[in-house]
C-alpha cells in the first residue's frame, strides 16, 4: 500500500512525489566506492590534491610576513592556529604554547607541523614539497609564511582572528567558505 522512500527509510503515500536527494556539501572523499561499483559519472578531485597558492620558498614575495615569521614566529603561528582551530584556542594562547615549546626544546616546529597537517586537511592541500614535519623542521619561517599567505588567499583577515572573521562574514562581507566541522579530523 505504501512505497518505501529510499532517502529516509520511511513509508510514503502512493502518488506522492519523492523528495530530491539531500544536497551534498564538501569535497567527495573517494572517486571509487567498491560497495556501489564504479562511480564513473562522478568527477571528484582526489583528497589533498589542491596545490598551495604560493610556493614554500616564495616567502620573500611577502616581506613583512616573512620578517614576522622569522623574528616572531609565535605571532605568525598563533594567528594561523587560531583560524585553523576555528577559535577554540586564541592567538595569544597558541603563541604562548609555541614559545614555551621553543624555549624548552628548541623545536617549536614539533607543535606547528601538526597545525599545518590540520590546515592541509581542511583545504585539501597537497603535502608538498615533503612531509609536514620535515617542512617545519627544515624551514620553519618559510612554512609559516606559506600557511599565513594561504589563509589570506582563502579570504581571512589574519589580524582580526577567528571571531572577527566570523563577525565579518555574518555582516555580509565576502570571505572564503569555511569547511564544515565534520570535514575536520
Amino acid at each position: 500500500m505504501y512505497s518505501s522512500n529510499a532517502f529516509d527509510g520511511h513509508p510514503q503515500k502512493p502518488g506522492a512525489s519523492t523528495p530530491p536527494p539531500p544536497l551534498v556539501d564538501g569535497v567527495p572523499v573517494q572517486t571509487m566506492n567498491p560497495e556501489y561499483g564504479n562511480n564513473a559519472g562522478l568527477q571528484a578531485r582526489p583528497v589533498n590534491d589542491v596545490p598551495w597558492s604560493s610556493g614554500l620558498f616564495s616567502c620573500f614575495g611577502d616581506v613583512p610576513i616573512c620578517c614576522l615569521s622569522f623574528w616572531c614566529p609565535c605571532i605568525t603561528f598563533g594567528r594561523i592556529a587560531e583560524l585553523v582551530d576555528r577559535g577554540s584556542v586564541s592567538c595569544p594562547v597558541n603563541g604562548a604554547i609555541y614559545t614555551a615549546i621553543t624555549l624548552l626544546t628548541g623545536c617549536g616546529c614539533c607543535y606547528s607541523c601538526f597545525c599545518r597537517s590540520r590546515m592541509r586537511q581542511q583545504y585539501q592541500l597537497q603535502e608538498a614539497p615533503c612531509p609536514d614535519c620535515l617542512v617545519h623542521f627544515c624551514c620553519e619561517s618559510c612554512a609559516l609564511t606559506q600557511e599565513y599567505r594561504e589563509l589570506e588567499r582563502q579570504g581571512f583577515d589574519m589580524s582580526i582572528g577567528w571571531y572577527g572573521n566570523m563577525d565579518r562574514q555574518n555582516r555580509g562581507i565576502p570571505m572564503a567558505p569555511v569547511p564544515p566541522a565534520g570535514m575536520m579530523k
